[in-house]
């Protein structure tokens, strides 16, 4: 096992400063200080701030651990004669060693006895632990690709000029309930997650109950202690039981944080162990090729043969550790890669088979009859799983307390020979995470259905819960993941045991990402565009009148919407209707992503659907029979679009902060299908219209989705 906790590592630092007049005065900003870095107060070695925008500079670099408090300032020097400099007004800026905080002040520089120059200065500093450093930095180097049409980069950030408030003439009523319209309900929101788990085969199909005399003597015995649980899994149901088939010194590096990948994707303050985790992607064949290549290459594998190992992943942990919550999210994300996947809640199987109105005695560790019967719905859970996994199915959630070493190895019995068990133990130790959870739990739980009185669910709750306390007995056995107080948003830790393999590796690298903060992630198209308007595919046009309205329109509605949310983030493609679209758009951050660029139509690019028809039938016809699968000549699929948005689906788990997704009907499609838990084979049918915001919330009770409709669209079309 291997564990790995938060540790000293270096500071990244971005100082980043913004004046429209600086450029026209022919000055450029630089930075000194006392660290020997920043030129130990020498104004002829300050260090020269880059050009990222028409009125924004900026620094940025990585300072060793352990640094000694450094005191800074910024200073302007004539490009024609560098030796004079004007140094800002006001005491020294402190900069400590330790902190993650963005800090927005003002700079001023006396140009002359009767003119000042005002500036905007934001100070980002973050510590990174010397693995993110060098994983961040390999990204970079990795993706830091020219684009083949544009010449842009992988990732583009950019701090959007700050300018009065938003006055554009959008038209936009301030009560942004006006605009929403009706939508199918597809999230489950408000639902209780275990009722949108796998329904009992087994138990349905026998009368509800599989009370065989072989089967209740086993768990009698394996509750004395008189059996080895691999009694039962060595017995067989009857036929009618079975269900259908280095930094030292004071050197520095710097980085450009401006271009290429996004930060490394992990929770802040959240550790994880790497020294067991063994990614066998050339044992598995992974291809060697780049690109939309790789991306194919993946995507025939996701439907070719599936592995020789089926896998069951099985939950443990004390109830109201989140443990259905997580199974959920799991199930949803490996659906999304195309790997099938369900998943089994025994709660559901106890609830059908032995009712609703099951006190807390019932969860009795020295009830005999309570443990015997919970053994057995937690057996007809697996016996189903593995059943389906014999069908066809690929990856098995066990979703129970499992909270014995007894009952563990009676389901690795089990599995013997038919799949590969790894534990993910939720451990929360945090209170007032807890006291949530409960109270949620009886507001939504059938056990508590016809409870009346509040409170005294509760206390039964508690009550149920102490019994489980009594008798937990941690994971220690097999291959585990455990997640320590990863939801509690200060900080946790991942520790991991025995894990190999490339699909265990993604689980483990999706789970370190999850988190319960709730917050906004805003899907919408781009405006209107002129290849919209000529109904032509792909392509990189401006937008259309109506576009640019729409563009307008946007700009006010986020500055309603996020008004409140300093931290929220606007994402875009590196296609210029996207960019257009969110020009508008004033006081946040914009991220280009190139993963977020319309689905390539290769050599149909740039044509309308009839010219495709005419002049390439066969594609044609191929792409309306299968248009999941169906790959342009030299283009992508839409297979291939949902493995290069991978990363962007680990990133948006991984923000704590509102996110506005400006991009294309296929890309939002493929987005939108994740968090809907939709189909693959839904993806390319669902309807993401023009100049209409999807707005999605995520948090402990699940998705939920609301649709603003901001105008309609003067030419709307089918798209890609």
């Amino acid at each position: 096992m291997a564990t790995a906790a938060s540790s000293g590592g270096h500071q990244y630092v971005s100082v980043k400063l913004e004046s429209p007049r600086l450029a026209a005065l022919d000055l450029a900003p630089h930075l000194f200080g006392s660290h020997p870095v920043a030129g130990s107060w020498d104004p002829s070695k300050a260090l020269p701030m880059e050009r990222a925008a028409d009125a924004i500079w900026e620094l940025s670099c990585v300072l060793p651990s352990r640094h000694e408090t450094m005191d800074f300032k910024l200073v302007l020097k004539q490009k024609a004669d560098s030796s004079q400099c004007i140094v800002e007004e006001g005491p020294n800026r402190p900069l400590g060693c330790g902190s993650n905080e963005v800090e927005m002040t003002d700079a001023v520089f006396k140009l002359n006895e009767k003119d000042a120059l005002e500036c905007k200065v934001w100070v980002e500093t973050e510590m990174l632990s010397p693995f993110d450093l060098a994983a961040s930095w390999k990204a970079h180097q990795e993706n830091l690709q020219p684009s083949r049409v544009r010449g842009t980069y992988d990732v583009v950030m950019d701090v959007t000029e700050s300018r009065p408030k938003n006055d554009f003439a959008s038209g936009l009523e301030l009560d942004l309930e006006k605009y929403v319209v009706p939508t199918t309900p597809s999230m489950g929101s408000g639902v209780y997650a275990a009722n949108l788990t796998e329904n009992p085969r087994s138990l349905l199909n026998t009368g509800m109950s599989s009370n065989n005399d072989t089967t209740l003597g086993i768990l009698h015995n394996l509750v004395k202690g008189d059996a080895s649980p691999d009694h039962y899994a060595n017995t067989k149901k009857d036929v009618d039981g079975r269900h259908a088939p280095q930094q030292e010194g004071h050197r520095v590096v710097f980085v450009d944080r401006g271009v290429g990948s996004p930060r490394f994707a992990r929770p802040k303050n959240e550790t994880i162990s790497t020294s067991n985790i063994k990614q066998d992607c050339e044992a598995k064949g992974m291809p060697a090729a780049e690109g939309a290549v790789a991306a194919a290459a993946v995507a025939d594998q996701m439907y070719g043969p599936k592995e020789d190992r089926k896998l069951a992943i099985v939950l443990v942990g004390l109830p109201a550790r989140g443990k259905t919550f997580t199974a959920a999210k799991l199930t949803r994300y490996l659906r999304w890669l195309g790997h099938e996947t369900k998943h089994f809640n025994v709660g559901k199987y106890r609830r059908l088979k032995h009712g609703t109105n099951q006190t807390a005695d019932f969860f009795r560790g020295d009830n005999k009859e309570g443990v015997e019967a919970r053994n057995e719905v937690a057996a007809l859970a697996m016996e189903d799983m593995l059943s389906w996994m014999e069908e066809g199915g690929q990856v098995g959630i066990c979703d129970a307390t499992n909270s014995t070493r007894n009952r563990r190895n009676m389901l690795m019995k089990m599995a013997e020979g038919k799949c590969k068990i790894i534990f993910v133990e939720t451990i929360c130790n945090d209170q007032d995470v807890l006291e949530r959870n409960i109270r949620l739990k009886v507001q939504q739980s059938p056990d508590y259905a016809e409870q009346t009185d509040f409170e005294a669910g509760v206390r039964d709750f508690k009550e149920r819960l102490a019994y489980y306390e009594k008798v937990y007995e941690p994971v220690e056995e097999g291959s585990y993941i455990k997640m320590i107080d990863m939801v509690s948003g200060n900080g946790g830790q991942l520790q991991i045991n025995n894990i190999s393999g490339y699909l265990p590796g993604r689980i483990v690298f999706f789970l370190v990402n999850c988190h319960l903060t709730p917050r906004p992630i805003l899907l919408t198209r781009h405006g209107e565009s002129l290849d919209n308007v000529g109904g032509r595919i792909g392509g990189d046009s401006s937008l259309s009148e109506a576009g640019q309205i729409y563009s307008r329109k946007l700009a006010s509605f986020v500055e309603k919407r996020l008004k409140s949310e300093r931290t929220a983030s606007i994402w875009t493609s590196t296609l210029q209707r996207t960019i257009l679209t969110a020009h508008p758009i004033i006081g946040f951050p914009k991220i280009q992503w190139r993963a977020l660029d319309e689905i390539n139509a290769g050599v149909c690019d740039g044509m309308t659907y009839d010219e495709v028809k005419k002049n390439k039938p066969e594609d044609y016809e191929s792409r309306r029979k299968d248009k999941l699968r169906y790959r342009y000549p030299r283009g992508e699929s839409y297979l291939d679009v949902i493995q290069r948005l991978e990363p962007v689906i680990i990133e948006l788990e991984r923000q704590r902060s509102p996110v506005v997704v400006i991009a294309h009907q296929a890309v939002l499609r493929s987005l939108y299908a994740y968090f809907a838990d939709k189909p693959l084979e839904e993806v390319p049918k669902i309807e993401i219209p023009l100049h209409t915001i999807i707005e999605i919330k995520m948090g402990v009770t699940g998705v939920e989705e609301k649709r603003y409709k901001l105008m309609d669209a003067v030419n709307p079309t089918a798209g890609i």
